[in-house]
């Protein structure tokens, strides 16, 4: 997981599994409605025929299109790729996704669930993007700073 914990970059997250999870069209061959075509539709609001088209210019799935990557190459497809960086998710995170295989989600699911995940299937799709959210949020929450109790405060409370 090398993306940057952020509160947008979760809220995609959770907005992308909530929309699966009420049935939205999904299908792991197709660039637009695959799992990270959901999450592209979810930050770009393209809608999956636009992010299919855009990934026909070029050859490839998600995984082959990531490799050939170019920020500057002028092409929808990787202008759509930009947006997604841009909120802070990384090549790795969206190559895992495809296949659901970023090991420290993976490790957060329990034991049953992880040896009998599917990438093509829905639901595992949305137990995923939980799993990876819940992640996510652990570390903002982990990097606030709380408030440093001492006795002459605690002894304060008391009276």
């Amino acid at each position: 997981m090398t993306s940057r914990a952020s509160l947008p970059l979760i809220q995609a997250l959770r907005n992308t599994a909530r929309r699966l999870a009420a049935e939205a069209p999904y299908q792991w061959g197709h660039m637009g409605s695959c799992n990270c075509g959901h999450l592209a539709q979810t930050i770009t609001r393209l809608t999956k025929a636009e992010i299919h088209a855009q990934a026909l210019q070029r050859y490839g799935d998600w995984e082959r299109q990531l490799v050939d990557y170019c920020p500057t190459s002028g092409l929808p497809f990787d202008q759509t790729i930009d947006e997604m960086l841009a909120l802070g998710f990384s090549r790795e995170d969206l190559t895992h996704l495809e296949k659901l295989g970023d090991p420290a989600v993976r490790h957060a699911i329990p034991f049953e669930r992880r040896n009998a995940l599917r990438h093509n299937q829905r639901d595992d799709v949305v137990l995923y993007l939980r799993t990876w959210a819940d992640l996510l949020e652990q570390q903002v929450l982990a990097g606030l700073p709380l408030p440093s109790l001492t006795e002459p405060m605690l002894a304060s409370l008391d009276a």
